[in-house]
């Protein structure tokens, strides 16, 4: 009987290591980390700039004095942090596009912001809109992401880094290393 449950447990250990190493859709994992950039970016920018946080250790000195020091708080670790784990909550906003002239293939978000702004969006009819699987593919990609990059997405913003999308998306990860949109917005 206990040989019986170890032969399962090896054939799901397999499965399960066999999974965690199948290739990555190029197109849903760039697309993604491009995503969490641009709702990044969003988000940081409707923060009041002068808004600032104390950060630092709040032990006293030898000399009794308290070391801290503020910083904008859309660019600290605490709200980057909050901002982080909601993200991926937005990925429903975005569906896969085709580019109707050269046919390339990538999410983009097809839905307005709550702010009643006029962006311009791409004609509705080049998306795809394949229900919740969809949806849900990208919103899996977005949390891995997460889980991988989450400390580099934090340094890479409150170090107000330019070019954040390029730098996390094809210098500290590989997912758009092959990508031909590298500098387009979503």
């Amino acid at each position: 009987m206990s040989l019986w449950i170890i032969q399962i447990a090896v054939v799901m250990l397999s499965l399960l290591i066999s999974r965690s190493h199948q290739k990555k859709d190029p197109v849903l994992y760039c697309s993604a980390c491009r995503a969490i950039v641009d709702e990044l970016s969003y988000s940081i920018s409707q923060v009041d700039p002068k808004k600032t946080i104390n950060v630092g250790s709040f032990r006293l000195n030898a000399d009794g004095t308290l070391q801290d020091k503020k910083v904008p708080l859309a660019r600290s670790e605490t709200y980057l942090s909050e901002l982080l784990e909601e993200v991926c909550s937005s990925m429903s906003d975005y569906a896969l596009y085709v580019d109707p002239d050269t046919q390339e293939k990538r999410y983009k978000r097809f839905a307005p912001r709550d702010n009643g702004g006029t962006e311009s969006f791409p004609d509705i009819q080049n998306f795809k809109f394949d229900g919740m699987d969809s949806s849900s593919a990208l919103k899996f990609a977005c949390e891995t992401i997460l889980e991988d990059l989450d400390e580099d997405i934090i340094s890479l913003f409150s170090q107000n880094t330019q070019h954040v999308a390029d730098e996390l998306c094809s210098g500290v990860s590989d997912y758009c290393k092959d990508a031909k949109h590298t500098n387009e917005e979503l």
